[in-house]
């Protein structure tokens, strides 16, 4: 027969030791048999014989090899049939102690090996993964191998990741003569499965269709439909199972399952009811797989018709099956009740790991039941069943949920103990555990001790530093990965423009954009997110619109990064606008939307218009208000004055307000200076809060408002006490990709001496522009002259005068706080903006401020 496929340059005779097997001495001495001899039938042979083939069949493989030890006790010696019975049944268990046992036997016996013994220790360590040992029984077959033998060996190199060795061992098969059977064409093409051996696979295809066994070999039909399956070319999977005319169970679960792990678990489910039109009964494997598309496809109604059909067929408690409707209703019921979920679980007759993983995952992923899943972790641990990395991972997902560090603390330990703190599923949760509770140090050390990182563990530290305010770490960490061919993926990037967005680093955002835009992700919807979400964040609004512009698709998220960042820029009739226009595309509104969208109404004052969306998110889109929502509509009406207002709104939620809620009015009342609410306000949030130093600080600073300096000595004398502590104020400014940090009184930057003298200058002209020092928001009981050197050294002006030296028209001066601006800042800011003729973007906690020619954007409403 003409082989189809280019033959290997140089032939081995067959005498020789094969190319592909190097021998290995030691390995090869083990496998020699000592010369043979003929043995003669002993009569109490065939029953013993078939007592040994009964108990092998039936798995009892210790049994059978006591039968056999018996057997030599009294003389009688064993066939070959016995001795390749034992060898199946240590193949069909992967057993390769029990196979090395009998390996051992036959040797000792003397008998002369056939094809068919032979072919079965080559199976067996083939299937065991023992590479060398199965060249050696190959290499010793010389002319007696036949296609059981080859196949053996190209079937191993496949399994092991060889795959170049299984191919170039198929052609040299062919070259040989040997007509290659189902199971040669199995194990080629299952070595054809990476994507650099596409052409190979096709030549193989046609191979197969010359011979016949396309169309009427399951097997081979399976092997090239997994092929195509694993290079993500399902159409062309998909043709082959059209074309198949030979199809069982098999094939169907098959395209069914991979259908469902790449993402298309609407086509799964689609092709489970031809199968039972096409008269196929359905196994656990094939009616699990289908549950799992339901999951994935979020699927109820279909999911709970598979739990039907689970039911009739007698599979609802099979391990498999029950793990998958697990699954199913947690992912298919996120954010409701996990009560389906659980009733499957308890319904099960046994439990092993995977079962609990599966329940426990659901409550993780389900949001809000991480205190049930960790109660079900403990319950676990109290039984026989052992956690493994797919469980510890959940239950570390858990603790960083509920920012419980402690017992994510003993779950590392562990973790620790079992050795699969090194895991990567379990090493990266840690990361995150650790990050989100920013404790950058032990994340890092966390992802340190990983043996592989992959770009799972690379996103997980990237994100903890850029949510952590830690751009520089992790844009660091950018470059190891760009170093190690680990592949940033669209996460990371989108992890990175987060970084530079929360410290302001515009030119790092850029940079970010431009290299986004060369890994290929520009038509990426979640970076497309992030580069508007960056853009805004880092005062320009102009590029913010434009990347929200050019996205080809865009999601809730999308509009509400654009709705945020026109109402955190003060521009409320756009941000309004904008929603309608998203609302007219049909997208629907989330909570995230409509926090963004009563933000806007509140900075520009707009009460009626707020009322209305307040009412509206829940009669028009069914968007339940949250305490955001209340905190919200009580900022609207307290910056407009309306604290009584606010205070009856706040008395008057279905539910009890929380200290969010409370801050926000007590906020209000200091603005207004409203003493008498603001001291009733404030106890509310200590009874709630009694560790949390906003409150004090307010209520202190509304004091001082009022000059009642014992009331503020008195509350500082608390805080003291109780080991609390005011958060200081920071300002900083991005100058060349480097952060420039100042604090109150800041003497410690190299251009202290001239950003001083440079704010000794301005303001001596900004006074004989007009500017008066406001000396209420010195906060400390001295004199009138050291409250105007108190407000001179606040830390936007020093931030601004360091802008000014260091940066020219007409760039912008780009300025950070992390708390409010205070009144007399952004009074001489306006001033300083004409005097200089220089714009000034301000980032407060709150919003930005657009200061140019002496005017705000917030039009001093803020």
């Amino acid at each position: 027969m003409r082989c189809a496929l280019p033959l290997p340059a140089k032939i081995y005779p067959q005498n020789h030791s094969h190319p592909y097997c190097q021998r290995n001495p030691t390995v090869a001495a083990s496998v020699t048999s000592p010369p043979p001899r003929i043995p003669t039938k002993h009569p109490s042979l065939e029953p013993l014989k078939h007592r040994l083939i009964r108990l092998a069949d039936a798995g009892r493989v210790d049994d059978a090899i006591s039968t056999l030890d018996l057997m030599s006790d009294r003389g009688v010696p064993a066939d070959l049939v016995s001795y390749s019975v034992l060898l199946r049944s240590c193949i069909r268990s992967r057993d390769l102690v029990r196979g090395r046992i009998v390996h051992r036997r036959l040797q000792d016996s003397g008998l002369r090996l056939d094809s068919l013994v032979t072919n079965s220790l080559i199976a067996l360590y083939s299937k065991c993964g023992e590479w060398e040992v199965a060249c050696s029984i190959f290499e010793e077959m010389g002319s007696r191998r036949d296609v059981v033998s080859w196949t053996a060996l190209i079937s191993c190199a496949a399994r092991n990741g060889m795959e170049e060795k299984a191919i170039l061992l198929f052609c040299e098969m062919l070259h040989t003569g040997i007509i290659p059977n189902e199971y040669s064409f199995c194990g080629v093409i299952q070595a054809c499965s990476k994507s650099e051996h596409d052409w190979v696979g096709r030549v193989v295809l046609g191979f197969v269709i010359k011979m016949g066994f396309f169309w009427w070999d399951p097997s081979v039909g399976c092997a090239l439909i997994d092929m195509f399956a694993r290079r993500q070319d399902l159409s062309s999977a998909r043709k082959v199972f059209d074309g198949m005319h030979e199809r069982n169970t098999v094939v169907w679960t098959l395209l069914i399952t991979r259908y469902g792990q790449h993402g298309r678990g609407r086509d799964a489910i689609g092709l489970f009811p031809d199968m039972l039109h096409d008269g196929f009964e359905p196994d656990r494997f094939t009616i699990s797989s289908v549950i799992s598309a339901c999951s994935d496809s979020e699927s109820l109604e279909f999911g709970r018709q598979m739990h039907s059909l689970a039911i009739r067929y007698g599979l609802a408690s099979d391990a498999c099956v029950g793990c998958s409707l697990i699954d199913m209703y947690a992912k298919c019921t996120s954010g409701r009740s996990t009560e389906d979920s659980r009733k499957v679980f308890d319904r099960m007759s046994e439990h092993n790991v995977m079962s609990w993983t599966a329940v426990i995952s659901g409550y993780v992923q389900s949001g809000g039941h991480d205190k049930a899943a960790i109660e079900l972790f403990c319950k676990m641990m109290e039984g026989r069943v052992r956690p493994n990395h797919f469980t510890y991972s959940s239950i570390l997902k858990a603790c960083a949920n509920l920012s419980d560090l402690q017992l994510g603390k003993q779950i590392h330990a562990q973790v620790t103990k079992s050795s699969l703190a090194y895991v990567n599923f379990v090493g990266n949760s840690l990361v995150s555990m650790y990050a989100r509770a920013g404790r950058m140090e032990e994340a890092r050390r966390a992802f340190s001790l990983l043996y592989e990182k992959n770009v799972v563990s690379y996103n997980a530290i990237v994100d903890g530093y850029a949510k952590n305010s830690d751009c520089e770490e992790a844009l660091e960490l950018l470059y190891q990965i760009e170093s190690m061919d680990v592949g940033a993926s669209a996460f990371t990037f989108a992890s990175l423009l987060s970084a530079a967005a929360s410290v302001g680093m515009m030119g790092k955002g850029q940079q970010l954009h431009a290299q986004m835009l060369k890994a290929g992700f520009g038509s990426d919807v979640g970076v497309g997110n992030s580069l508007v979400s960056m853009y805004s964040r880092c005062g320009s609004i102009d590029d913010a619109c434009r990347a929200f512009g050019e996205m080809g698709d865009r999601n809730v998220i999308s509009w509400t990064a654009m709705i945020t960042g026109f109402a955190k820029h003060g521009d409320a009739a756009r941000a309004l606008g904008l929603f309608h226009d998203m609302v007219a595309t049909g997208t629907k509104p989330n909570a995230v939307t409509y926090v963004a969208v009563l933000s806007a109404c509140s900075h520009a004052g707009l009460i009626e218009e707020g009322w209305e969306h307040f009412r509206a998110m829940q009669r028009d889109h069914g968007v339940a208000p949250t305490m955001e929502h209340y905190a919200c509509m009580v900022d609207l009406l307290g910056r407009s004055g309306r604290v009584e207002e606010a205070f009856g709104f706040v008395k008057s939620l279905p539910a009890e307000a929380d200290a969010l809620v409370w801050k926000t009015l007590l906020g209000a009342c200091r603005v207004h200076g409203d003493i008498g609410l603001g001291e009733i306000v404030a106890k509310n949030i200590l009874e709630l809060a009694p560790e949390d130093p906003a409150a004090y600080v307010l209520l202190s600073n509304l004091y001082a408002e009022a000059g009642r300096w014992e009331d503020v000595a008195m509350i500082r004398r608390g805080m003291k006490e109780r080991r609390l502590s005011k958060e200081a104020g920071l300002s900083w400014v991005d100058m060349e990709n480097s952060i420039h940090k100042f604090h109150v009184g800041d003497t410690s930057h190299p251009q202290a001496r001239e950003i001083y003298a440079k704010l000794d200058e301005l303001f001596a002209e900004i006074k004989e522009m007009g500017y008066v020092p406001n000396t209420n928001f010195v906060l400390h009981d001295v004199e009138e002259e050291m409250k105007e050197q108190y407000l001179l050294q606040h830390s936007e002006k020093i931030a601004v005068a360091f802008g000014l030296i260091n940066t020219s028209a007409p760039k912008p001066i780009r300025v950070f706080k992390n708390l409010r601006v205070c009144g007399d800042c952004h009074d001489a800011i306006k001033y300083i903006s004409k005097a200089t003729g220089r714009e000034v973007i301000l980032r407060d906690s709150n919003r930005f401020h657009h200061i140019c020619n002496g005017e705000c954007s917030c039009g001093d409403y803020w």
